[in-house]
């Protein structure tokens, strides 16, 4: 049986089909474990083998396209390049990183079109249901220091690497 601290207890969200912690005395819920909290019984409790975060930290880089949702960005104030275009500087960008020429952080800090580049692309820690859906599927398929194939969204192209 897992032990959680006084006045908190387990519950599953309806609109993220994922647990997340409840006091019952604060009304506060949360999605990591409260302090604490006994995490190798709670997932054995949960039937969970392999812990599966509920929050991930990630740095993209974002290509924009013409068909982007807001085709302009801190670089370009209207973007024109097609989709195929994106894909394939990003995938140019990706082999750079790859041979270890450069990082994805100091790579986006030059090139991404997302207003994270002055952070290297850093999002911080985001949950279900905060993203766009391939972006947030893919940072939650990535183990902590891997890097996703090239990612499509309505916002354009991305490359992700997991950092947390």
């Amino acid at each position: 049986m897992v032990r959680l601290p006084d006045d908190w207890t387990i519950r599953v969200s309806k609109t993220h089909d994922h647990e997340y912690f409840f006091n019952k005395e604060t009304q506060q819920s949360q999605w990591t474990p409260p302090d604490n909290t006994d995490t190798s019984k709670l997932n054995e409790y949960l039937g969970k083998s392999l812990h599966k975060p509920v929050k991930v930290k990630v740095r993209h880089l974002l290509i924009k396209h013409k068909d982007s949702r807001k085709p302009s960005s801190w670089k370009e104030e209207n973007i024109t390049r097609s989709k195929e275009d994106a894909i394939e500087k990003l995938k140019g960008y990706k082999d750079e990183i790859e041979r270890g020429d450069i990082s994805l952080e100091s790579l986006a800090v030059e090139n991404s079109d997302c207003s994270s580049h002055v952070k290297g692309g850093d999002l911080g820690y985001f949950g279900k249901g905060e993203m766009q859906p391939p972006f947030e599927k893919a940072s939650f398929q990535l183990q902590i220091g891997d890097m996703s194939d090239v990612i499509e969204t309505d916002s354009g192209v991305h490359l992700i690497e997991r950092t947390g």
